[in-house]
């Protein structure tokens, strides 16, 4: 599906993001893995987190809704093998926790996705897992998709150092570790979300975290999670795209009304700020509200620990492009193995605004133009890649307008993000 923005003369209201994907995945499993009945508020609506949905059914869960919410009943024998094919569409966080999960259900499973997710490397689950007593086999040496799982009802526990900063890693031996012989404990180099162990401890496991250097150290115990209600907070990741609308439009308001304020969540914040965009923070019950508006923006220096995800790196290229001067984003080699190369992405789409662009090693450079008003109109090819589809999305509507390829892959993670901009102008 191709779709036209066009220039907004102005920007100006309120919206609400979607529940935080991170979040709504892990809701997803813990209820099912625990006996009983758990509900779950504020789900994501996104194609990838359904993808988790079907999986856990597929297992042995049971799912139906009921006014707005999620049920999800686990069973009290455990989840167990499923006949059929895991199917992880284009959702690296549901492979890769999924193979966590089902290395602790003996039996056999297979977990696919689609053209992309086929792409992605899963040795980095692989290892660890096969360190506690699973088996796992895929496809040539970084270990792609199909994914194949012999799953043990009893695994080793493990004292393992993650050796590439990712939360999906850290949280797929965290699940696994549920089903070990004793506490589990992983390294972290550098601090990635801690929501996987904020959900664990809300549902009653034991784990602990520690500082260690710039990084920390988790500690995970054996255990069954307790039926539990969950409340999904607004998708921090989702939020970047407005609070970068926001900041390079020449007359904006724009308000994202409660979300996730994790600090390893909202880093996007802090390099916005220095940039020199008006951006303000409002504690909101259990998130933040943010309102961001027209700014002159700088260039600056974006590190990978500032964002650990990365997630927010493609729309933070936009907002390079509209700064004066230049910007480095530094340590993003891992950027090359998310849905698409973000890292080439988003140089071309820094490059199809009418930047100057260039990369040394695992570190790029995107030379502003001033303003967005700058921009040039442009077409692009989101090559099956969510947050290419919404960064062109902002440049365009900032800029003077654009054409986007694959747009309709947006609904992996925001399946109304067109609705919401539209709303906006």
């Amino acid at each position: 599906m191709s779709v036209h923005v066009a220039h907004a003369a102005s920007l100006h209201g309120s919206l609400a993001v979607p529940g935080d994907k991170s979040s709504s995945h892990r809701a997803l499993l813990l209820s099912a893995l625990a006996p009983g009945v758990s509900t779950v508020h504020g789900l994501s609506p996104g194609l990838d987190v359904a993808a988790t949905s079907a999986i856990v059914v597929q297992l042995g869960a049971r799912r139906h809704d009921e006014d707005g919410a999620a049920v999800i009943e686990g069973p009290e024998e455990g989840l167990h093998p499923s006949g059929a094919d895991l199917d992880c569409a284009n959702s690296g966080t549901t492979m890769r926790l999924v193979a966590g999960v089902s290395a602790a259900i003996e039996g056999e499973h297979t977990l696919v996705g689609d053209q992309s997710l086929s792409r992605r490397p899963m040795d980095r689950v692989a290892v660890p897992l096969t360190l506690m007593g699973a088996r796992l086999r895929g496809q040539g040496e970084r270990t792609t998709a199909p994914l194949h799982v012999r799953g043990s009802a009893r695994l080793a526990h493990v004292d393992y150092r993650v050796p590439v900063a990712s939360a999906q890693v850290k949280s797929a031996i965290m699940f696994a570790a549920l089903r070990g012989d004793g506490p589990t404990t992983v390294h972290e180099d550098v601090r990635t979300r801690t929501t996987t162990e904020d959900m664990f401890a809300r549902c009653g496991l034991q784990v602990t975290s520690a500082d260690e250097g710039e990084g920390c150290v988790v500690r995970v115990s054996p255990g069954r999670p307790t039926p539990t209600t969950w409340r999904i907070p607004g998708d921090p990741s989702q939020a970047a795209f407005f609070a970068v609308l926001g900041a390079v439009h020449d007359c904006a308001v724009v308000e994202v009304t409660s979300i996730d304020a994790s600090p390893q969540r909202i880093g996007f914040v802090e390099v916005l700020a220095r940039m020199g965009a008006a951006l303000a923070l409002e504690p909101l019950g259990d998130g933040v509200r943010l309102v961001s508006q027209s700014s002159q923006l700088r260039g600056t220096e974006v590190f990978a620990r500032e964002v650990p995800s990365l997630d927010e790196v493609p729309v933070l290229c936009v907002a390079a492009a509209a700064a004066s001067g230049v910007s480095a984003f530094r340590e993003m080699g891992e950027l090359r193995v998310k849905e698409s190369d973000r890292f080439a992405q988003s140089l071309a789409l820094a490059l199809a605004l009418g930047c100057r662009v260039w990369e040394e090693g695992d570190d790029f450079f995107v030379e502003g133009l001033d303003s967005a008003s700058a921009f040039a109109p442009f077409a692009f090819d989101a090559a099956l890649d969510h947050r290419l589809v919404m960064a062109s999305a902002v440049a365009g509507c900032a800029g003077n307008g654009c054409d986007i390829s694959g747009a309709d892959t947006v609904a992996s993670s925001y399946p109304d993000f067109f609705v919401d901009l539209a709303a906006l102008t």
